[in-house]
């Protein structure tokens, strides 16, 4: 009888082609099978065999490719319509947001509301009956729901999310009936969006990807080689809340001289002479209307776009990334004051850098990173070989 250790390779070893195939498909869904097999060095029986099973078990689909020339048409290779779905959810400071993910990452939207009712208990409830409902139309297809948050997350627990006057509450109340037994996931949502970015978008060329957005405050991760820097309780990136700002002002994280602080709708209102808004990101777009016509406001701009540059500037020296990815009100605020963010940016770095600083570049994903971030992070935990053996059953 093998070994509990034996036993565990023998069965990953059964999945590891069926993994690497799927990967494939993920990376470059239409991929025909000859080109799975090369970039995969499978010969070409290896390639038919693993190619059935996954299609005997509703994993991959094979469907004509775009004709190119005379003869017999091409098979390309995608994820099946009756595959795994993730459920990606992005609770944000103003509403939440619901879409399925496929095997290839593809989003369908399920659901999009503001916030009736802004208390954790009610806005949880609301998630949860949408999610109850996907359960219960979807069945076992829905594996695993994955969570991107404006907050701090340790586990399952949103221990801060100043914006929405969140603090300790359990994340796992999502889950009820039909989906108590489904995993969850949870991640920042600035987090997720720069793994996103990283993946998909405007970062995939680079290995080692600083991502930073600005909605309320500014939050972001270093991603390298497609994954999330998150310290040892996955709590890290909280880049806001760096002493980059004036240290007299006090933050509602608990700190003084928050990076926050300086970055959005309330930096504004405090340059215009303005009592501080209610809702910052409605200030802050307010502001970035008027500045083209308002001397004031553009003033306001660029003391906000200096210092988003200079506190990036200082975590390129501590981080070393080779790309600075701006999200939110960060890339409205780069394309409104390119100069002064830049210049600052530039002042602020290591002189051994100026030659060929990382470039910042605004993120492509906009407000769909955090969710398109959910659905990678799901999908990572579904493509495994526990998963795929669960879901090909006994």
């Amino acid at each position: 009888m093998p070994t509990t250790s034996a036993a565990g390779r023998a069965h990953a070893a059964r999945w590891r082609g069926a993994l690497q195939l799927l990967g494939a498909v993920r990376q470059r869904p239409g991929i025909t099978r000859a080109a799975a097999a090369r970039a995969l060095g499978l010969t070409t029986g290896s390639a038919t065999e693993i190619t059935a099973r996954l299609r005997a078990l509703a994993l991959l689909d094979e469907r004509p490719a775009p004709a190119r020339a005379r003869g017999r048409p091409t098979m390309a290779l995608h994820c099946s319509g009756q595959g795994p779905l993730v459920a990606a959810v992005d609770i944000r400071h103003e509403g939440w947001q619901m879409a399925l993910a496929d095997l290839e990452g593809v989003l369908t939207p399920v659901a999009a509301h503001p916030h009736r009712d802004r208390s954790p208990q009610a806005v949880l409830r609301d998630v949860r009956a949408v999610l109850t409902a996907a359960r219960r139309r979807h069945g076992r297809r829905l594996r695993i729901v994955s969570v991107a948050v404006a907050g701090t997350v340790q586990d399952h627990q949103l221990v801060q999310a100043s914006t929405l006057g969140w603090t300790q509450v359990d994340l796992a109340a999502l889950l009820a009936g039909p989906t108590a037994a489904l995993p969850l996931l949870t991640g920042n949502d600035a987090t997720l969006a720069g793994v996103a970015e990283a993946r998909r978008a405007a970062a995939a060329d680079a290995r080692a990807v600083l991502h930073l957005t600005a909605e309320v405050g500014i939050g972001g991760v270093l991603v390298v080689d497609g994954q999330a820097v998150t310290g040892a309780t996955g709590a890290g990136g909280e880049f806001g809340h760096l002493p980059f700002g004036n240290p007299a002002l006090a933050c509602p994280c608990g700190a003084h001289g928050c990076w926050d602080l300086e970055v959005d709708g309330r930096a504004m209102a405090r340059h215009l002479g303005a009592p501080p808004p209610r809702d910052p990101r409605s200030y802050a777009a307010v502001t970035l209307e008027r500045a083209p016509t308002d001397p004031a406001a553009a003033q306001a701009l660029q003391q906000c776009a200096r210092a988003l540059g200079a506190g990036a500037a200082g975590l390129v020296n501590a981080l070393d990334p080779d790309l600075v990815t701006l999200g939110g009100l960060a890339a409205q605020l780069h394309t409104a004051s390119p100069e002064p963010m830049i210049h600052a940016y530039r002042a602020g770095l290591m002189s051994f850098r100026r030659q060929a600083p990382p470039p910042l570049r605004p993120a492509e994903l906009g407000s769909d990173g955090p969710l398109t971030g959910a659905a990678e992070v799901g999908l990572d935990h579904l493509l495994t070989a526990q998963s795929l053996a669960e879901w090909a059953g006994p």
